[in-house]
């Protein structure tokens, strides 16, 4: 009888101790309280981040109100409310196994996921038209490495007859934190670009290449460059984003200020 309250009181203090740590991981984790960011023409946009945990709830600029429904840990709506014209749209999440299957947009697109066993996802977009008929406007595959998108390959549908139009992106990455990662199902959200990841994207490039009916190709390339500083746990506190060969002559400059809570 004496093994069995010792038993059961190590038990105890073992769970206590395992649920403990598992909620002091959770408090622990590092959100996002604030980004400013600043562009080139000295003009600046606050936004701000309201979570429930690690979920997030909404947020908040000078141009738009966000709001986020969860549904068993898993991002389902998005409603983006725009603050000029009052206008508002919302987007639907489907899964399948915690993986993202389905967007469909109040603005008249849905776009299909495919998970494949190589790290990959394939996608479609499509929209309907004025006679209600599905109309396919982009098709892609999405590759990842180490939990960081690395490329999206992108063939549009809608073009010209006898005109192939492809879109090439791809990114290279730092080693240190990506605060959106923390956020509670952001990294499900297959169209966030490389938000998703795990690490912060350091170089984007996109490359665009127009095969005509007589096989003349026109191609151009854009090459963003982004530096930052961090904090003393491998969190960016400052980003500075700039386009370095834009393919419409014109430079960039974003710098964005990293807060948490």
């Amino acid at each position: 009888m004496r093994k069995g309250k010792i038993l059961f009181g190590v038990v105890s203090i073992f769970l206590l101790i395992l649920f403990s740590c598992s909620k002091d991981n959770s408090d622990n984790i590092k959100l996002l309280k604030k980004l400013v960011e600043t562009s080139s023409d000295g003009t600046s946009n606050t936004t701000l981040f309201t979570y429930k945990g690690n979920e997030i709830v909404n947020t908040d600029n000078e141009k738009q109100h966000v709001d986020y429904t969860y549904t068993n840990g898993l991002i389902t709506k998005i409603i983006t409310k725009t603050k000029v014209n009052q206008s508002s749209t919302s987007l639907e999440f489907t899964y399948d196994k915690d993986k993202l299957v389905g967007i469909k947009s109040s603005d008249n697109y849905s776009i299909k996921f495919t998970h494949k066993s190589d790290e990959t996802v394939s996608y479609q977009k499509t929209t309907l038209s004025s006679q209600n008929e599905e109309v396919k406007v982009y098709h892609g595959v999405l590759s990842f490495k180490n939990k960081n998108l690395i490329k999206d390959k992108r063939t549009l549908d809608d073009t010209e007859p006898g005109i192939t139009s492809n879109y090439d992106l791809s990114y290279e990455y730092d080693l240190k934190n990506n605060p959106f990662y923390n956020i509670l199902g952001f990294d499900k959200l297959l169209n966030q670009n490389d938000l998703i990841s795990i690490n912060n994207s350091q170089i984007g490039i996109v490359e665009a290449t127009i095969t005509n009916a007589e096989d003349q190709i026109t191609s151009s390339a854009n090459f963003y460059k982004s530096s930052f500083k961090y904090d003393k746990e491998g969190y960016p506190t400052e980003k500075v984003a700039e386009s370095v060969m834009p393919s419409d002559g014109k430079s960039g400059y974003l710098k964005t200020e990293y807060f948490y809570k």
